[in-house]
């Protein structure tokens, strides 16, 4: 049975710089190699940081499925099946986790999307991200409001999806 939770709004604890990103990547790949699961990711917003962190940890061939960086909307809808509406949402960064998992056939994918800034998009404000887990018979998604430069939010975006990203391992 799957189990999913409500949008939680708060703040990305923690740091977010490279090595930050690198270390919660390792710890990814590490509970993957354990579990014997395979990862894939998708993202919008983060053009790649994500599966950059990733490829780069170690064994990652073993674990890693790849990603899809989907940044136009028409990609999120027609290659990712997010529904027609607003692509910085839940329902769109579900859409995203769940179509990339079934993609690249991986056991366990996490997803983001959001309005990196200086602009909002689809109504929402700079600095809203959604990231999503879809993994075993968990769905989660996070919501942040973060208030910094795009390249602060993206990193930022980056490092929680992959916390996110480990949680959910931790989980399965």
């Amino acid at each position: 049975m799957s189990r999913s939770s409500d949008t939680l709004e708060g703040p990305a604890n923690g740091p977010v710089d490279e090595d930050a990103q690198a270390a919660l990547a390792e710890r990814a790949g590490e509970l993957a190699l354990s579990r014997n699961l395979t990862v894939a990711a998708a993202e919008s917003l983060t053009g790649g940081m994500i599966s950059t962190a990733l490829a780069a940890a170690g064994r990652s061939s073993e674990w890693f499925m790849g990603s899809l960086v989907a940044y136009a909307s028409e990609v999120k809808h027609e290659v990712l099946d997010v529904p027609p509406g607003p692509v910085v949402s839940a329902t769109a960064a579900s859409a995203m986790a769940r179509g990339v998992r079934r993609l690249l056939k991986a056991d366990a994918a996490v997803a983001v999307t959001g309005a990196g800034g200086p602009g909002g998009q689809d109504g929402r404000d700079p600095g809203t991200v959604f990231i999503a887990f879809d993994g075993g018979g968990e769905h989660r998604v996070v919501r942040l409001e973060l208030h910094d430069e795009p390249k602060v939010v993206c990193a930022t975006s980056a490092a929680a999806s992959l916390r996110v990203l480990v949680e959910g391992l931790e989980g399965m």
